[in-house]
């Protein structure tokens, strides 16, 4: 908390000088728009994945801005919705913000105050910020998004789209009126002035509204800020294909692949009604557009079966810590800036903090650990690969996963639960291994199905300087307690 009001402290003393100098430079400096899909797998999108028409369910809105842009085909995230989320906006590995472990309403998991947020380094540099749809960050006043460095906030989704079917399974189970009110979900808006206020319930008949909301309160934004002098900050939030998959009447039946071809249409009409704005503004060739789905999908199995996702020929599903769970579409564009390429150079999910600040001039805490990489210069052409060789995934705070280079590393070994039916990722299960880890080269074995520890053991090497590299950080900068609903 003292050091982020000492942060905020030094940049309040700038600025005055900081805001001139931006508006002088606002021809310069991009706008940021930022579209984050929701349980989106690589197997879903067309183009340079591996869904899209052969899945039928099209995709050529995204394939459009994929092809105008940078194709991100080895694009890393975390785990889950809440911690992709929070270490998108923070550069950092999601357990250092206690929010290693997907946010279930009622538990402590909450953006904590003293984060410095990615709204919060474009706000410091006198852009506009807003965000629209789903946060997932946390419902405490600490944690909402106008506390964290945005303006505003509108079509608000503050928790997982689940939450939509609670009425109905609270009003089965013969709750009290009074405990069902308080515990189904909320559409919530307002400005960083004011605070946030609930203005609907978030039921499954308006979870079929919400994706259109979103995308109209998005495009009334992108109208207002483009007559403006300043440049703007806007995260979108889409909701789709998070469960249940339901849609706007008009494209309910599009898909010959059902309810989540469906959505997925709907994903992709959204977001080609977000580009046809942006260029109708006239601000297209100064507007940086990214697109990113938070975390692999849910395949069709277990109680869920509907959900239908695909991750492509990589194993794993949402939760787990297998290549198909952590590996999505992603893709960058800037006119003139990003040429238009498709690259298999690592991304992890926490590198557009450092990328977007040094490419708007911001200064990047180094108060705390920061694993966000800066890739500027691969993104702009001016270097042929990546900065990133490795990336560490989580649960909670407990290390599930390593990747580095072309390997996947896992110290335990990933399997599904006993019973009927037995289910992977989220609802999956680790075994101990006999004191070696399990190791999978991605490039020849995308399934991840031969076990190559015994010819490769040289691997352990860079596995174990990765993990010393992080554990050194912890030493000046330790994790919070992490929360588990197993070990509570």
């Amino acid at each position: 908390m003292e050091n982020k009001m000492k942060y905020r402290s030094i940049i309040f003393l700038l600025s005055l000088l900081t805001s001139l100098q931006v508006h002088a430079q606002s021809g310069e400096m991009p706008n940021v728009i930022m579209m984050v899909a929701d349980n989106v797998g690589y197997g879903d999108i067309g183009g340079a994945f591996q869904g899209g028409e052969i899945r039928g369910m099209p995709t050529p809105n995204i394939n459009q801005l994929a092809a105008e842009g940078m194709v991100l085909t080895q694009f890393i995230t975390e785990p889950g919705c809440t911690p992709s989320r929070a270490g998108l906006i923070t550069g950092r590995y999601a357990h250092r913000s206690g929010l290693g472990s997907i946010i279930v309403k009622g538990t402590p998991n909450t953006l904590a105050d003293e984060e410095i947020t990615i709204a919060e380094l474009f706000k410091n540099r006198g852009y506009k910020t807003a965000i629209t749809g789903k946060w997932h960050l946390g419902s405490e006043e600490q944690s909402w998004p106008t506390s964290q460095g945005f303006d505003e906030y509108r079509v608000g989704v503050r928790e997982t789209t689940d939450s939509t079917l609670y009425r109905g399974y609270m009003e089965r189970a013969g709750l009290p009126a009074a405990v069902i009110d308080a515990g189904v979900p909320q559409i919530w808006e307002g400005d960083a002035k004011t605070g946030l206020k609930a203005v609907r319930e978030y039921t499954t008949e308006y979870r079929k509204q919400v994706e259109g909301d979103i995308t109209k309160a998005s495009i009334d934004y992108i109208n207002k800020r483009a007559k403006k002098d300043e440049p703007f900050f806007l995260y979108i939030g889409f909701t789709h294909t998070h469960y249940p998959v339901l849609t706007a009447p008009q494209f309910e039946g599009a898909s010959p692949a059902g309810p989540y071809g469906d959505a997925v249409m709907e994903l992709d009409y959204r977001t080609g009604e977000v580009l046809d704005a942006i260029k109708a503004a006239g601000i297209e060739d100064n507007t940086i557009v990214i697109w990113l789905s938070d975390d692999g999908a849910s395949p069709i199995s277990g109680p869920l079966a509907g959900r239908g996702g695909s991750n492509g020929f990589f194993s794993g599903e949402l939760g787990d810590g297998l290549e198909g769970s952590l590996r999505t579409p992603a893709m960058i564009k800037w006119p003139g800036k990003i040429k238009p390429s498709k690259s298999n150079g690592m991304v992890s999910i926490h590198d557009f903090f450092s990328t977007l600040g040094n490419i708007i001039g911001a200064d990047i805490p180094d108060d705390r650990a920061i694993d966000s990489i800066d890739q500027t210069d691969f993104f702009l052409g001016k270097q042929e690969n990546s900065n990133r060789q490795s990336v560490l995934s989580f649960l909670g705070d407990e290390l599930v996963a390593v990747r580095w280079r072309n390997y996947r590393i896992y110290p335990k070994n990933w399997t599904e639960t006993t019973g009927n039916p037995s289910m992977g990722g989220i609802f999956g299960a680790r075994t101990e291994t006999n004191g070696y880890p399990v190791l999978y080269n991605i490039f020849s074995d995308h399934k991840e199905e031969h076990n190559i520890m015994a010819d490769n053991a040289w691997v352990m090497g860079p596995y174990l300087q990765a993990i010393g590299q992080y554990k050194k950080s912890l030493v000046d900068d330790p994790n919070p307690k992490a929360f588990s609903l197993t070990n509570p």
